[in-house]
């Protein structure tokens, strides 16, 4: 039986997971928090954490896997989870955010600690707004209502289907289900590259075909769409 430690408030639950992962707890532990007072976005960043509005949970996965290809797998998982609940459409954006309409609806970051890999994954449910500068959407927002519950669910799921795959599967199914991956014009925020998406190199990072011909491996950094 899966192990699911439910809380109403925490900090974080990939400060839980962590912990529990330390603590020698089973692959496929679930943290999930009704509220996170500060909650953990991608390079550190606060993670808008309302309480009893999205899905705030953190996973401990054993698994023998690349952490970029993990971020991937991850990333297909929750499409994934909101596909079928909701029935909304996602996109993909390299290399963890799932878009709805151009907006983040949901993100997932992942850290080694405890000999595991924690996986930390928020979904916007119900928000009915955001700060103008998260650029950031919700179900709800999208016209689907959604019980939370039913998310987790099929979030579990979907994270057991794909983060068990070959790496090469993974990449492959990740490069068919992003508008990013492949043959976009984008521009890196971190070091300011700018080319057409290539696809993904075998390590999971993304490849940039730069004006000058060369291509860039892009290892970390926002990419965004651009003329």
């Amino acid at each position: 039986m899966r192990r699911i430690e439910r809380f109403e408030t925490v900090d974080s639950t990939m400060t839980v997971a962590a912990r529990l992962a330390r603590e020698g707890c089973a692959h496929g532990t679930v943290v999930v928090a009704d509220e996170q007072t500060a909650g953990i976005g991608r390079h550190g960043r606060l993670w808008h954490s309302e309480r009893g509005t999205g899905l705030y949970t953190s996973i401990v996965l054993r698994i023998p896997q690349p952490v970029p290809v993990m971020m991937l797998a991850l990333g297909l998982a929750a499409r994934e989870a909101i596909a079928k609940t909701s029935g909304l459409s996602p996109d993909l954006r390299w290399p963890n955010d799932v878009l709805i309409g151009g907006r983040k609806c949901a993100g997932m970051l992942a850290q080694i600690d405890g000999g595991a890999l924690i996986a930390g994954i928020g979904i916007n449910v119900a928000q009915t707004e955001f700060p103008k500068e998260l650029e950031a959407t919700s179900l709800l927002i999208q016209g689907a209502i959604v019980a939370r519950e039913d998310i987790l669910i099929a979030l579990v799921e979907a994270v057991d289907e794909y983060c068990f795959k070959e790496p090469a599967e993974i990449r492959r199914l990740f490069e068919a289900a992003s508008s990013y991956a492949r043959g976009l014009r984008v521009r890196v925020d971190q070091d300011g590259v700018e080319g057409v998406t290539q696809g993904l190199d075998p390590s999971g990072f993304l490849i940039v075909k730069q004006d000058n011909g060369e291509h860039a491996t892009i290892l970390a950094g926002g990419v965004r769409p651009c003329c």
